[in-house]
C-alpha cells in the first residue's frame, strides 16, 4: 500500500490535527530521513502554512491540539508538541503542554528542529503598509528606485507585476521591471488593490 492511501485510510480522510475534511496533503514532520507512516502526517492547508510559518498563527484553530496530542502517531504528538510550545503563552496550551507525554525518541525528534523555543511570531513579507505580500500579486514602487550594476531607474508608481517572495529574507522580492530580474526591498513597495 502507498503512503498516500495508508495516510487517507488512518485519517479517515480528514486533517490528523484540527478534523479539518479541506483538502489535504501528506505532511513530512522534520527532520527525517525516510518517509513512513510513523513520520508522516494528513493534514490540511491551514494547518500546513501556520505550521510552516506561512501564515499568522490563529490561536482558536489550534485548539484542536488538546484532542490531537493524545494521538498514538509520533508524526502527530511531534507537531502538537511543537505547536503547544509555539502557543505557549496562551493559558490552554501551557495546561495541554504540562499533561502531553512524549517519550525519549518522540521527544528529542520534537526537539531536533528547535521550533520550540520560539514564540509564535511569524516573520512574513509585508510591504510598506503591512499588507502581507504573496507569490504572484502585484505591487507598486512607492519612490523612485536606481538599480544596482544597471543603468535602469525604476520610477515610483511603478507597477511591479507577479512577484516572487525571496524565500530566507521577508524584507526582499523579487519582480522584473523593463524585462529585467531585480531584487526589491519590501519597504519600497505597496500592494496593489485588486
Amino acid at each position: 500500500m502507498k503512503l498516500n492511501e495508508l495516510l487517507l485510510t488512518r485519517s479517515e480522510n480528514k486533517c490528523e490535527l484540527c478534523k479539518s475534511e479541506e483538502p489535504l496533503n501528506v505532511y513530512e514532520v522534520p527532520p527525517q530521513t525516510y518517509s513512513d507512516q510513523d513520520n508522516c502526517i494528513f493534514i490540511c492547508e491551514k494547518c500546513q502554512s501556520q505550521i510552516e510559518k506561512r501564515a499568522e498563527l490563529d490561536s482558536t484553530h489550534w485548539h484542536c491540539l488538546t484532542e490531537s496530542m493524545w494521538s498514538e502517531i509520533p508524526g502527530v504528538q511531534t507537531v502538537s508538541w511543537r505547536m503547544l510550545n509555539r502557543l505557549k503563552q496562551e493559558s490552554w496550551a501551557a495546561d495541554n503542554l504540562e499533561m502531553i507525554y512524549l517519550n525519549d525518541e518522540a521527544l528529542a525528534w520534537a526537539k531536533a528542529t528547535g521550533d520550540h523555543e520560539n514564540d509564535g511570531a511569524v516573520d512574513l513579507h509585508r510591504d510598506s503598509n503591512g499588507a502581507i505580500l504573496q507569490n504572484g500579486d502585484t505591487v507598486i514602487l512607492t519612490r523612485s528606485l536606481d538599480v544596482k550594476g544597471s543603468t535602469l531607474n525604476a520610477k515610483m508608481g511603478t507597477v511591479v507585476k507577479n512577484i516572487r517572495l525571496v524565500p530566507d529574507n521577508t524584507e526582499q522580492i523579487e519582480g522584473k521591471i523593463e524585462g529585467q530580474l531585480i531584487v526589491i526591498l519590501t519597504k519600497y513597495v505597496r500592494k496593489q488593490n485588486a
